[in-house]
């Protein structure tokens, strides 16, 4: 039997030969010194001595939170126990304008310059297609009807055909 090969420690040569060659092309980027590493950091300084005439402040402990030095919640001007809160003023109602007739990308314009922004779409033959190039649909139906008056929350529905139908 032949006896086992030797071990090697370390790093192989050609390793440690291209770690010092880079370090030494790029040592001005990335801060190497003499081909060994990254550049140590600084020596930490000793802390400076107090002075007795300044006041020694005390770290807290980070596991024991001082809950004393929490402040107590203030009460607001318009969160007060004393006085009853007014309820928020109910929006405005808004004319549904009428847009059966227009192209379908005109009469979302038209609704949302009348302030309704929850609009939704049908396909207005059954078929179930998607609207997916507005100018190329007609609204033949609309819901609420024109001139009804609506929470501007309210969802309006345009039922619209393309215009080769």
């Amino acid at each position: 039997m032949y006896p086992p090969p030797p071990r090697r420690s370390g790093v192989p040569v050609p390793a440690v030969a291209a770690v010092g060659v880079t370090c030494l092309l790029l040592g001005s980027l990335f801060g190497c010194v003499a081909g060994v590493g990254i550049a140590p950091p600084p020596e930490p300084r000793p802390p400076a001595a107090a002075s007795p005439s300044a006041p020694s402040a005390s770290i807290p402990s980070a596991s024991t939170p001082n809950l004393s030095d929490i402040p107590e919640p203030r009460p607001t001007a318009t969160a007060s126990a004393s006085t009853p809160s007014t309820p928020a003023p109910r929006p405005a109602k808004i004319t549904v304008p009428d847009v059966v007739g227009e192209n379908h990308q005109a009469a979302q314009n038209r609704m949302q310059a009348a302030g309704l922004f929850r609009l939704a779409e049908e396909d207005a033959t059954g078929q179930g297609r998607a609207l997916l190039w507005d100018a190329n649909w007609q609204v033949v139906r609309q819901s609420p009807r024109a001139g009804t008056r609506v929470a501007p929350d309210t969802i309006i529905t345009l039922y619209s055909q393309k215009t080769a139908d």
